[in-house]
């Protein structure tokens, strides 16, 4: 690092690093519980997720053992779970139960509250110069409709019915009955009283993103010279603003089948026998399952970009920070984001190929399908081409940064496969969809997170930094543990082995492979420990941590973040803002490592003529 890289930080932002910031008088239900400040709210939705985190892969390590061991029993099983482990081993019943609440608590609560509702709420604000979000309020709000979303959730798994067993889709006629399974009965509607609390705090979260971003960038913050970030921020926003209320309607339609006798999914049901009819003793007829599935997947195809986007503009703003270079293609990738966004909803019905679907409109959703390849790949090419002779920090962040571009090369790879119809039919349903949208989604996205946690983790906790030693060894055994749980699936699938199986012992065809299922569990376990170095090392690391360098400015990066105090009081910045002078990427320009953003030509000349 030339010194004059640290002259220009120290001097420039001396204005900015006064650690004596007056605030308001708070109590501590003002400041932690009820607060409106937005980096609180993002350390609250973020161990809120942490929390979800662990029971999500908890149970998928249940399920795990269901499948690696079909034929041995688990004492400690029926200690923990009582009647829906007798024996010590899991009930078909809840294992169902254990698939749905994965997919469910993963997908929403810790995919996209952990990284939108954490680094939305953080990066925001402090990337544009801004106070605090558009509307501190509506912010507060949206964690609490969050937790309120969390608290019914929970509650489903406490009741005797059991909690929702259809599978995280919901599928009717099986989410419509209450006749079909006990988790069709109570645990079904809580499921849907839950989504739909979770889609009013995904709104209230978007439109104040959107709002913010819009409205209240700083003097000098141009669009084009907000962080990756940011803009991946903002089109996550406008993606889950068009797509979340269709969900919503969906769950309310189906709330109405199960309890006002309507029959907006149903029709021609007969149960045992005998047919079933509406409140007026009619037969119910008229509806169309494919019709939720229309609905559902209008959302679950943005889902995934809600998902993976924010994970991609933080990948992007790590490596360049850590590769010393300036990001590669700031344009192409602000414009391949914007193509993600468009394209993301036109391609719904590629997960209902089988569902009956006229070819020709199947072959459509395969053409947008594959055109989506595209700027995600330009994505994959710039991050490499920011690596590429970079003097590259290797860093925590780094690492999990790096491991996410490999999932998601080698997860989107097999989704050429599953987005082509003719591929997709045969491959339909079986572990090769598994393998595809945990790598490609789940684990990349999950990445992104770490990398983002490890990175940001000084401005989330006051100037405190996370043990590196630590966290490469939680890196690595992740990393490893997660191909050898995901890989081998591929091949399963491609053998034509279903998911959602509670066991293949009856079947000739797929029991060959138990070992393999073996194999997998065990990583799956192995994977599923390794997440208390974090735990360990967050929670730590919170009071107790190294403090960051006196520079405030750990990673030696351009953003506006790195101006704050250490201990930021609501307001972010003591004084004036800072105003913004240039891009967000400049790196190793006309002999400087780095140059702030709110540094102007004219100051960059006074201080390298001072310390010249």
């Amino acid at each position: 690092m030339a010194s004059t890289d640290i002259h220009l930080h120290d001097q420039l932002g001396h204005d900015h690093h006064d650690d004596h910031h007056h605030d308001h008088h708070e109590t501590f239900l003002t400041k932690y519980i009820f607060s409106q400040d937005h980096k609180m709210i993002a350390r609250q939705f973020l161990i809120t997720g942490i929390i979800w985190a662990f029971i999500g892969v908890l149970f998928s390590v249940l399920f795990r053992l269901q499948l690696g061991w079909p034929n041995e029993t688990f004492p400690i099983l029926e200690t923990l779970l009582g009647a829906w482990a007798e024996g010590g081993k899991l009930s078909p019943q809840f294992y169902y139960a254990l698939v749905t609440m994965h997919g469910t608590i993963m997908v929403f609560f810790v995919l996209t509250a952990g990284l939108s509702g954490t680094f939305s709420n953080l990066l925001i604000p402090l990337q544009i110069g801004a106070r605090d979000m558009a509307s501190p309020f509506i912010n507060m709000l949206s964690y609490w409709f969050f937790l309120l979303a969390g608290v019914i959730m929970a509650i489903s798994l406490f009741i005797q019915t059991g909690p929702a067993a259809g599978g995280w889709t919901a599928y009717p006629p099986l989410s419509a009955l209450g006749q079909s399974n006990l988790g069709s009965q109570l645990g079904m509607t809580l499921w849907l009283l839950s989504m739909t609390m979770f889609v009013v705090s995904s709104l209230m979260g978007g439109l104040n993103y959107i709002a913010t971003v819009l409205n209240m960038r700083t003097k000098g913050m141009t669009m084009f010279r907000m962080p990756l970030t940011i803009w991946a921020f903002f089109f996550t926003a406008v993606l889950g603003v068009l797509s979340f209320p269709v969900l919503l309607s969906g769950c309310i339609l189906l709330m109405f089948d199960r309890s006002l006798g309507t029959s907006f999914y149903l029709s021609d049901i007969y149960i045992g026998g005998e047919v079933l009819t509406n409140g007026a003793g009619q037969m119910i007829e008229g509806g169309s399952a494919i019709l939720f599935q229309h609905l559902f997947w209008f959302l679950g195809h943005p889902e995934v970009y809600i998902v993976i986007l924010p994970a991609m503009g933080m990948v992007s703003e790590v490596l360049a920070t850590n590769s010393r270079k300036p990001i590669f293609g700031y344009h192409a990738m602000v414009y391949s984001i914007m193509a993600i966004t468009i394209i993301a909803f036109l391609v719904w019905a590629h997960h209902m190929f089988i569902s009956g679907m006229n070819p020709f409109v199947g072959s459509i959703f395969v053409l947008f399908t594959l055109l989506i390849a595209i700027p995600s790949a330009i994505k994959v090419f710039n991050w490499i081409a920011t690596l590429w002779r970079g003097a590259i920090r290797f860093t925590t962040a780094t690492l999990f940064s790096i491991g996410f571009v490999s999932l998601f090369i080698s997860g989107g790879l097999t989704g050429i496969y599953l987005g082509n119809a003719a591929l997709d039919i045969p491959l339909h349903d079986t572990y090769f969809v598994i393998a595809h949208f945990h790598i490609v989604m789940g684990l990349a996205a999950g990445f992104g997170l770490f990398a983002g946690v490890y990175h940001w983790f000084p401005k989330l906790f006051n100037g405190r930094m996370m043990n590196e030693t630590l966290g490469v060894m939680h890196f690595w055994i992740t990393f490893i543990g997660s191909y050898f749980i995901f890989w081998p699936m591929h091949y399963l699938g491609m053998t034509g082995v279903p998911r959602r199986y509670y066991e293949f012992s009856n079947f000739e065809t797929f029991n060959k492979y138990d070992d393999l299922n073996m194999l997998i569990s065990t990583a799956a376990i192995v994977v599923f420990f390794a997440q208390f170095l974090f735990v360990i090392n967050f929670f730590y690391s919170i009071n107790r941590g190294k403090r960051m360098p006196a520079s405030l400015n750990p990673w030696r990066g351009t953003t506006l973040e790195w101006t704050t105090p250490m201990e930021p009081g609501h307001g972010n910045w003591v004084g004036k803002i800072p105003e913004v002078h240039r891009w967000p990427y400049d790196y190793e320009v006309d002999g400087h490592g780095f140059i702030p953003q709110h540094v102007s030509d004219e100051e960059l000349k006074r201080v390298t003529a001072k310390h010249s």
